[in-house]
């Protein structure tokens, strides 16, 4: 892999490699664009196959928080950080120290917060080397209900766009995946009245759901094919590929997991099959608005407000859709692109 050229490009701003060999800390931390403000972005901790894969998934995950800050309404940038599990059992505190430590090197153009792999109490042990992180215990705290909230009022959106009307209420949704997002989304959509299929690895997620939203259950498999008006994916990326699409029967694809799409040509066979697509990284912003409301200082109750103004940009990212004669998905990265273009054509002035 060339570095640099890979950096140009992605319109990478940095690529950082931290080690420190007494912890077995390895890491990279990436920021894509600080054009509209400082990068943020979690810290991923995971077995990776090979230092290329890390490399990729970092880059990858940054240019995502770029846009997905952007598209939000958000003054942040883009960034994120994958920390290269070692073999075997770590010393958590050495390795998330270290980590912090790299990270108050950057001087506030980083900031970091809880990802795949790492817990509240991880952050805390960064916390003790740097004051750029978030996401800490006894602050803005678990980013899952706003998330979900969000989700929940975006696929509204959907509705009224593919159906006339924003109502879910009588209309069934799919749901993979009953985490923490998944299952909150559920709450939300059962007292509107919707019929909920759901799905997910652990049968006592499944059975909980169940019993409490009346939902029906199906196989992990199953959940492609199942009749609905709404597709929700709020579990594992790469879920939107050649095997499943065909087999989706939905009218509109709307959930919380990440990096949906295997491909971006994924988005294109969507939209020739006609389901709308609500773009991931637009109707999952709930928890970066969350997270954003830590460094604002904002209440619980406009961080959720804020969340809840997903419904009006998926609106608006479907105006730019039919105006240009493109997929959501590409509407979706105009919207950031054309923001981050306009304030960084401001001219900074002397105070």
């Amino acid at each position: 892999m060339d570095i640099f050229e890979t950096l140009a490009c992605q319109d990478q701003e940095q690529l950082m490699f931290c080690q420190e060999p007494s912890s077995g800390y390895r890491g990279l931390i990436a920021i894509h664009n600080t054009t509209l403000g400082p990068a943020l972005g979690g810290t991923r901790y995971w077995h990776y196959r090979s230092e290329s894969d890390a490399v990729t998934d970092a880059l990858r995950l940054a240019r995502g928080m770029t846009y997905k800050a952007a598209v939000a309404g958000l003054d942040l940038g883009g960034g994120k950080s994958v920390i290269l599990a070692p073999k075997g059992e770590a010393d958590r505190e050495a390795v998330f120290r270290a980590h912090g430590r790299f990270i108050e090197a950057l001087k506030g153009r980083y900031i970091t917060a809880e990802d795949v792999g790492t817990s509240p109490a991880d952050m805390d042990y960064i916390h003790l080397e740097t004051e750029h992180v978030v996401g800490l215990q006894g602050r803005s705290g678990d980013p899952s209900p706003v998330t979900a909230y969000g989700v929940y009022r975006g696929m509204k959106a959907c509705a009224r766009e593919k159906f006339g009307g924003d109502s879910l209420a009588g209309k069934t949704v799919a749901v993979q995946g009953l985490g923490h997002v998944g299952f909150a989304l559920c709450g939300y959509l059962h007292e509107e009245g919707a019929r909920l299929v759901v799905t997910d690895i652990d049968s006592e997620k499944v059975k909980r759901a169940v019993e409490a939203f009346r939902a029906r259950a199906v196989g992990l498999e199953e959940i492609y094919g199942v009749p609905a008006e709404v597709f929700a994916p709020c579990a594992l990326g790469a879920v939107l590929n050649d095997t499943t699409i065909p087999q989706l029967q939905v009218a509109v694809v709307a959930g919380g997991a990440n990096n949906q799409l295997a491909e971006e040509r994924h988005g294109d066979l969507l939209h020739e099959r006609g389901i709308l697509y609500g773009p991931d990284y637009v109707i999952n912003a709930g928890g970066l608005i969350n997270v954003n409301s830590e460094l604002e200082g904002w209440s619980a109750e406009r961080a959720k407000r804020k969340a809840g103004e997903i419904y009006d940009t998926m609106l608006r990212l479907f105006r730019v859709a039919k105006d240009e004669g493109i997929p959501t998905y590409r509407a979706a990265d105009r919207l950031a692109e054309r923001r981050i273009a306009a304030v960084g054509k401001l001219k900074r002035t002397w105070v």
